[in-house]
């Protein structure tokens, strides 16, 4: 297993949207496995295969430390239910946060790591936003296109009035 890359803004991959997995190898098993480790080396909850330069519908999360990472291949958004706003960051922007509008409950289904289909269900929590946000990912989508105040914060700023970017200005740092 290796330790890969991550992709920053403002590189156009993270901007297009990732080929579908047709055929689940030893090559797709061996970018699972640095995916994971990429994530837990990032101290991320979730990654995007496109966030480490690999444009393919792949995703792996963990939102909690003592869960196993998830896997999900072709991953894919089935219903959205609600509306929070939450806090997140990117790994792909790193140091900045910012405040987002995420469902409430998520519907999604994807292939694991074996090819076998699942459905996973997720409410209010980590792995709802997660969810989303790593859909977001392989659609070509960043975090930034869902801030509520067009407002990016370092992390570590207390509260929304200190210190604030936009989206563009973060990218560029």
């Amino acid at each position: 297993m290796a330790v890969l890359q991550v992709t920053r803004s403002p590189d156009p991959l993270l901007r297009r949207r990732t080929r579908w997995v047709k055929r689940i190898d030893a090559s797709i098993q061996k970018i699972i496995d640095d995916m994971i480790e990429t994530m837990h080396a990032e101290r991320g909850v979730g990654l995007a295969a496109n966030q480490v330069g690999i444009p393919l519908r792949l995703a792996v999360a963990q939102p909690e430390e003592d869960d196993e990472p998830i896997v999900l291949i072709n991953l894919e958004i089935v219903r959205r239910k609600g509306e929070r706003e939450v806090n997140e960051g990117c790994l792909s922007i790193p140091g900045y946060r910012g405040t987002v509008r995420r469902s409430v409950k998520v519907r999604a289904k994807a292939l694991d790591r074996t090819g076998r289909p699942f459905k996973i269900k997720a409410e209010g929590d980590v792995l709802a936003q997660a969810l989303e946000h790593e859909t977001d990912h392989l659609n070509g989508v960043l975090y930034t296109d869902h801030l509520v105040d067009g407002q990016l914060r370092p992390v570590g700023a207390p509260s929304a009035s200190e210190d604030p970017v936009g989206p563009a200005e973060a990218a560029a740092s």
